[in-house]
């Protein structure tokens, strides 16, 4: 039986969580499925944005504890797993907003993070819980959780497993935006079909360039230099100025790079 359910939304595509039984934690054949579900998005040329989401009351409560094993081999084929799903989101051109209900924990904090914008509901809570058990953060935690909150507050986070409520996490930038319990999913679907209406080439590179903020100054001004020259001669951008004098929304039409 899938833990994941996949619907397509217009140009948006869903993908769920659906193991509610579990608070959605996720296992081996989970994660597989996850990262699977996540190339074919990649690979659609008709999908144009991301929404992930869970089922029942609790977007993801962590990895699957039952299912952990001390044996080497078995530990690294699930975290190479989880380290592909978070390369997945955080590098993909596709724009990704995550939609939590009740809660994110462990693995489930991560995923949130992972994408580029969170809507929670009022009674959200979330946390790095790793420490609770004797683990650290993984799927990119270590290094999308200060990019959100900065380096003292992560590290705070991440040492203390302390859970963090929604006011708190809107306050911090841990959430983007707050909205009534039962409501994320439907704010998440508007937003994403308001970054699938943009420039794709645009919205890849503005993920690129976020992504790459460690640089430099020199090394971000270069890269931004180099990214506009080619956006200022694309199809979009003459379709963008047009519907800007026209006094008309503009129809993006350049595929996914």
């Amino acid at each position: 039986m899938s833990g994941l359910l996949v619907e397509d939304r217009g140009p948006v595509r869903v993908l769920t969580l659906d193991r509610p039984e579990r608070r959605n934690a996720l296992d081996l054949p989970d994660r597989r499925e996850l990262l699977a579900a996540l190339r074919d998005a990649r690979a659609e040329p008709g999908c144009r944005a991301l929404v992930l989401t869970g089922s029942g009351a609790i977007f993801c409560s962590g990895g699957d504890i039952t299912s952990m094993s001390p044996d080497p081999e078995v530990s690294r084929e699930r975290l190479d797993l989880v380290n592909q799903v978070a390369r997945e989101l955080v590098t993909t051109s596709l724009p990704v907003v995550t939609a939590v209900e009740g809660g994110a924990f462990g693995l489930g904090l991560s995923l949130a993070c992972a994408g580029d914008l969170v809507v929670a509901g009022t009674s959200t809570r979330f946390s790095a819980s790793f420490a609770k058990i004797g683990l650290v953060a993984d799927t990119g935690l270590s290094w999308t959780l200060p990019r959100r909150v900065g380096p003292g507050r992560a590290r705070a986070m991440l040492l203390t497993a302390r859970t963090v409520g929604a006011e708190e996490a809107m306050r911090i930038g841990l959430v983007d935006e707050l909205v009534p319990d039962g409501t994320t999913l439907e704010r998440a679907l508007e937003l994403a079909a308001t970054l699938a209406s943009y420039s794709a080439p645009a919205t890849a590179a503005t993920k690129q360039l976020a992504a790459d903020c460690g640089g430099t100054l020199d090394e971000l001004l270069e890269a931004e230099k180099r990214i506009q020259v080619g956006l200022l001669a694309s199809d979009d951008f003459a379709e963008g100025r047009a519907a800007f004098l026209e006094r008309r929304p503009a129809a993006f039409a350049q595929p996914r790079p």
